[in-house]
């Protein structure tokens, strides 16, 4: 299987690159967008995540993560009294997957968002592509190795 690399964007109030240093593993839980989820559902363990902070002062890709575990369906969408449930769910046939994702680093420089606008090897990035609000996206092996050197 060929390994493929991916960003996922979360607020760093919320959950940060610091809480996922600390926690070591977590749960990419809530995605609640078709096009989010088909993208998670095609990861695989080992690949690679750019992971990004949104809706925040400088946003950019904050460090990298790896994932951990094969899609399966996220619990969050069968609790009635939850942010992220999902009335059309079953268990019999879920409506949302989640992954889990470890902790690899954090990067010694943040890569920020205007810093990957200006990088033309970056242009066809699809968190630049106008209204792309996706929680997870894929990301080429170019595109990580060329925001892998700049958080250096």
């Amino acid at each position: 299987m060929e390994k493929r690399y991916w960003l996922v964007k979360s607020e760093p109030e919320s959950y940060g690159i610091k809480h996922l240093k600390k926690d070591k593993k977590t749960l990419w839980t809530g995605v609640r967008n078709y096009t989010a989820r088909n993208f998670m559902q095609s990861m695989n363990p080992n690949d690679e995540v750019l992971f990004y902070h949104s809706s925040c002062a400088v946003p950019g890709v904050y460090g990298i993560a790896k994932v951990a575990s094969s899609p399966y369906p996220d619990e969050t969408q069968y609790d009635e009294k939850g942010h992220y449930f999902e009335k059309r769910a079953t268990k019999e046939k879920p409506v949302w997957y989640l992954v889990d994702i470890t902790f690899v680093s954090e990067c010694k420089k943040p890569v920020t968002l205007p810093q990957i606008r200006a990088t033309k090897a970056l242009a066809g990035m699809k968190i630049l592509e106008p209204g792309s609000r996706l929680s997870v996206t894929p990301v080429t092996t170019n595109e990580f190795e060329i925001i892998s050197k700049l958080a250096a």
